[in-house]
């Protein structure tokens, strides 16, 4: 062990530990989720960029001498390749703002430091956390901006599965193209269309998701670093903020833009509101086609039975030859979870107050959670479930030939009046709608199969 000291007094920490007394209290603190900091590989990374971006600033503007700046950089490039994840021991539900997330990134970083240039870790004489690392910053612009890094990060990793699984559904389009089947309305038979169309729709709304997806990114790109404590730059030299927010876009690889309002910036937490609406809106969509794949392939045989998905594992511990729809049901729950966590957010984000929002810790767990459940729900999806879908096309087309909603597609033949009389007669003696029209004489068996052929003509496509 070795004794280090803060305001409270001293405190044992293990002598292997890169973290110190900061951190140490903290997890004695926030025994809470079991979840810790380093979990999340992205926000780990964030730090490092951060720190990183902050040594590069500093040294830039003389307030960090090149015998500090090159070991303190080293560390920073070894956290964020995730040498340190470990380290990062700090429950993600914490009180304080995020400041024990910060204070272990500082000592993490001045620990490996002090390594590097043949120092014991804890000799802080030579570079201290707070001191050195910590220069020019504070938690109030340090921990929302390694929020945002961290979310960009994990929605581009969202958005390249998001991508997969929309091209598995129009895959699925192309695949079941000339499939005709009954669309419905309220669980109603409406009018015929293809199993191609429906797949396609999903196609689309993720596509439509995507590009929410890249509008928050552009809105995470906004940022306070430099603002330190609530937004008026004290502690930080001249020109600092620009400095630093230069040197993160550098090391990223992707362009942040300082916060016109640097005050209003610190306090303000909408754009998490907004990040976590878009992922309540891909959980939804995500929900409702699992709903409907859930639903298509019901059965097997006292059911839609209109898909098929691929069987996973057995079904019941009682009913020998069950399987149950497994992915989509996964994919619902993990919608559901989204939802709840887009209420925590609403709620941590409304209980800011003045300069401050003290709940970004929760805010963080919960977005990040719902990304991540998110990224892997589809691909689950897509390589469990999508990817190996059938059809039962001769089902499917008895389906289009016995439903009375057939009748909304040969009205323009046969009028709207005949085409309610054939509906009526049908529906009333259990005829189909072919049995009816060709008894009335009002097509002809030639005509009638002509129209049901005509796939194009028969659901809508142009």
């Amino acid at each position: 062990m070795r004794l280090e000291h803060d305001l409270l007094g001293e405190l044992e920490v293990p002598e292997s530990a890169y973290w110190g007394v900061h951190t140490a209290r903290a997890v004695n603190n926030f025994n809470i989720s079991g979840v810790s900091i380093g979990h999340y590989r992205s926000f780990v990374r964030a730090l490092g960029y951060i720190k990183e971006a902050s040594a590069l600033a500093n040294h830039e503007l003389g307030e960090l001498s090149t015998d500090l700046f090159e070991p303190i950089r080293q560390a920073c490039i070894e956290v964020r390749d995730g040498k340190f994840d470990s380290e990062f021991v700090v429950d993600a539900i914490q009180g304080g703002a995020g400041t024990s997330t910060n204070m272990n990134a500082n000592e993490v970083i001045a620990n490996r430091a002090l390594e590097i240039v043949g120092h014991k870790k804890g000799e802080y004489q030579f570079i201290h956390p707070l001191n050195h690392v910590n220069i020019s910053q504070s938690t109030n612009d340090v921990y929302p901006t390694a929020i945002k890094v961290s979310l960009i990060i994990e929605l581009n990793a969202l958005l390249a599965e998001m991508k997969l699984l929309r091209e598995s559904f129009a895959a699925k389009a192309s695949e079941f193209a000339s499939v005709i089947k009954m669309g419905r309305t309220q669980l109603q038979d409406a009018v015929p269309m293809t199993l191609g169309q429906e797949f396609s729709t999903y196609d689309i709304t993720m596509g439509e998701d995507e590009a929410r997806i890249r509008e928050v990114i552009r809105l995470l790109s906004e940022i306070n670093l430099g603002g330190t404590a609530i937004g008026t730059q004290l502690n930080t030299p001249d020109g600092y903020a620009r400095a630093v927010t230069k040197h993160l876009s550098q090391i990223t690889e992707h362009e942040f833009l300082l916060a016109e309002n640097l005050i209003e910036a610190t306090q303000d937490t909408g754009v998490f509101v907004s990040a976590s609406s878009v992922m309540k809106r891909v959980a939804v969509k995500l929900s409702k086609i699992s709903n409907d794949l859930r639903l298509l392939s019901s059965g097997p045989r006292a059911g839609f039975g209109e898909i098929n998905l691929p069987p996973q594992q057995a079904g019941s511990s009682i009913m020998p030859g069950k399987v149950n729809p497994v992915i989509p049901e996964v994919v619902n729950q993990i919608a559901f979870t989204v939802i709840g966590n887009d209420l925590t957010v609403t709620m941590a984000s409304e209980a800011g107050q003045l300069e401050l929002n003290a709940f970004e810790p929760i805010i963080a767990r919960s977005l990040m959670m719902s990304i991540t459940y998110l990224r892997r729900g589809c691909a689950t999806l897509r390589t469990l479930c999508v990817d190996g879908i059938t059809a039962n096309v001769e089902y499917l087309r008895m389906t289009v030939e016995n439903s009375i909603g057939l009748v909304t597609a040969i009205s323009p033949r046969i009028g709207y009046e005949n085409a309610t009389a054939v509906a009526k007669e049908a529906q009333a003696t259990g005829k189909s709608v072919r049995e009816v029209v060709l008894q009335m004489n009002l097509l002809t068996s030639e005509e009638f199969d002509a129209i049901l052929g005509d796939v194009d003509r028969l659901t809508g496509r142009r």
